[in-house]
């Protein structure tokens, strides 16, 4: 009973999929949800009906939808890095957080952002083929000699 409590201050509890994804839409609309999320069913011929039946089907792509609505839509502080590991919607909001006014967002910020993750990814890359050079497997383990 204490858990239920707890996760009826998590703004997803009660909200079905389509009704979250109908809010976003109708606040951002899709170019903006494709520009933050790049996820195609937002770009290519993108409705409620085919959104929601791709996002009921792919888990990755709902649970980065559902973040997306706390923590842009909703504009609560970002989840502890013990909450950050659970689903969204398992996730418990703070008894004295309370969601705010929608996070203003704009496709030169979110161009920025995808920049941004581009530079990072390609570091990440670095490394790892700086490791393999060295003869190291992702674990951190000398690789045999061949």
């Amino acid at each position: 009973m204490n858990n239920e409590i707890n996760y009826r201050n998590n703004p997803l509890h009660g909200v079905g999929l389509k009704r979250l994804l109908v809010e976003i839409v109708d606040h951002y609309g899709f170019e903006i949800l494709f520009a933050y999320l790049n996820i195609n069913c937002f770009k290519t011929n993108p409705s409620i009906d085919s959104s929601v039946k791709f996002l009921k089907k792919t888990d990755w792509a709902r649970e980065k939808v559902e973040a997306f609505y706390l923590y842009e839509f909703k504009n609560l502080p970002g989840a502890s890095s013990e909450q950050f590991l659970l689903l969204p919607r398992d996730r418990v909001i703070p008894e004295d957080q309370s969601p705010g006014a929608p996070a203003k967002l704009s496709l030169e910020d979110a161009e920025r952002l995808r920049a941004k993750r581009e530079t990072k990814s390609a570091e990440r890359d670095q490394g790892e083929r700086h490791r393999s050079d060295k003869r190291i497997d992702p674990w951190g383990n000398p690789k045999p000699k061949r």
